[in-house]
């Protein structure tokens, strides 16, 4: 039985699409979903970059404030695309249980909100940056789908299934 579902998006352009998969679902199994969005670290070139400008102290105060200001900027904007997507369908809104943005490796962080709040699903979207159908997945799916002690209900991009048709 279905009662929980998790889906992690990444923001990208399908995430609309991959959104009303999820919705879909959790309406027919009446099912809480939970919502994740996985933020990278910056890398290094970046970091560096911050060090050459900021002093220690600025740079720890953006580290600590700063990316937490983006992280609730990023979770209100997933909310407001939500609600722009589904206009009239407040009952939609209602079966999502929380919005969370995350920082992190995101697979490490998917499979670690599988465990934490134990649900029984897993929604993802098939994203990948290659452009041949020679890699159907993405990285992030890869890897998803090898560890997940759930299962995962995968969306392909429209992308492939265009081209595909044609």
């Amino acid at each position: 039985m279905i009662r929980s579902m998790l889906y992690a998006t990444d923001l990208g352009l399908y995430a609309p699409y991959v959104m009303q998969h999820a919705l879909a679902l959790a309406r027919t199994f009446k099912a809480d979903l939970y919502v994740i969005h996985v933020v990278e670290p910056i890398g290094l070139f970046a970091e560096s970059v911050l060090q050459s400008y900021l002093d220690e102290q600025a740079l720890s105060e953006w580290q600590s404030r700063g990316l937490t200001t983006v992280m609730a900027t990023i979770e209100q904007r997933v909310l407001d695309s939500f609600r722009e997507e589904l206009g009239d369908g407040e009952q939609d809104l209602k079966v999502i249980r929380s919005v969370k943005v995350i920082q992190g490796d995101p697979c490490d962080v998917i499979l670690d909100q599988l465990r934490k709040l134990s649900v029984d699903l897993l929604i993802l979207g098939s994203h990948s940056h290659a452009t041949t159908a020679a890699t159907p997945l993405g990285r992030t799916a890869t890897r998803v789908l090898q560890l997940s002690t759930v299962p995962v209900y995968m969306v392909p991009s429209l992308r492939r299934r265009r081209s595909e048709e044609m």
